[in-house]
């Protein structure tokens, strides 16, 4: 796909061309008014040609295009997602598809949360508790990521649930469709070998009894002692 050239950045993962598309960076998320993401995204694409590779073929709702997207430097193509990422001024998505882009994209989110760099030396933005459910209501309905230890496994009517306490009407508590077992274990995300260990979670917090997170994707989970 040709270059194509920035007309304006509207946040820290929204641009539009000068063409008049609107694009959406694809695997990332943003907090909502966050506008140190935003000043890094002008300074990464100030002046450069932009390379987009599009994730299928459908706008989102509101008309933007889905994308990966890369700057065009001398002999090689440098990637926004991991430059927003490597700076701390983004978290990986809870969906980004392919699984050597979600473990490259996880590896600078950790490397950057390991030295506290832009929202990672933020409290607001840390993984919350697993064994604190009542602190976690304040995040119901936003994209959060949660850490703990996995209490149990248990398998039932087509879904399986990764409980986080004794007490599984009230504590929190990670949903996976029996239908998607298979893709988390091609991943080498095998819920039942997770008990007993540390894992982070990201995804949109909900309410079913207690705080729920529905993985759909392996790259919502990982193990804790990778930092």
């Amino acid at each position: 796909m040709a270059p194509a050239r920035v007309a304006a950045v509207r946040d820290g993962r929204t641009v539009v061309l000068d063409d008049g598309r609107e694009v959406r960076l694809a695997g990332l998320d943003v907090p909502n008014g966050y506008a140190p993401a935003k000043n890094r995204l002008q300074e990464l694409l100030a002046d450069r040609p932009l390379i987009i590779k599009r994730l299928g073929i459908e706008a989102d709702r509101y008309g933007r295009l889905q994308v990966y997207a890369f700057t065009a430097e001398p002999g090689t193509e440098r990637s926004i997602q991991q430059a927003l990422l490597a700076s701390g001024n983004a978290r990986v998505a809870a969906h980004v598809g392919d699984k050597a882009c979600a473990a490259a994209l996880l590896a600078q989110e950790r490397r950057a949360r390991k030295a506290g760099l832009g929202l990672w030396g933020e409290p607001a933005f840390q993984a919350h508790p697993a064994d604190k459910p009542a602190e976690l209501l304040a995040e119901l309905g936003r994209f959060t990521l949660v850490e703990g230890k996995v209490l149990s496994v248990r398998d039932n009517t087509g879904t399986i649930y990764m409980n986080f306490g004794r007490r599984w009407s009230e504590s929190f508590t990670v949903t996976i469709s029996k239908r998607n077992e298979s893709t988390f274990k091609a991943a080498g995300i095998e819920p039942k070998r997770l008990e007993g260990r540390r894992i982070r979670v990201r995804g949109t917090l909900e309410m079913r009894g207690g705080p729920v997170i529905e993985a759909t994707r392996p790259e919502q989970i990982e193990t804790a002692e990778l930092n």
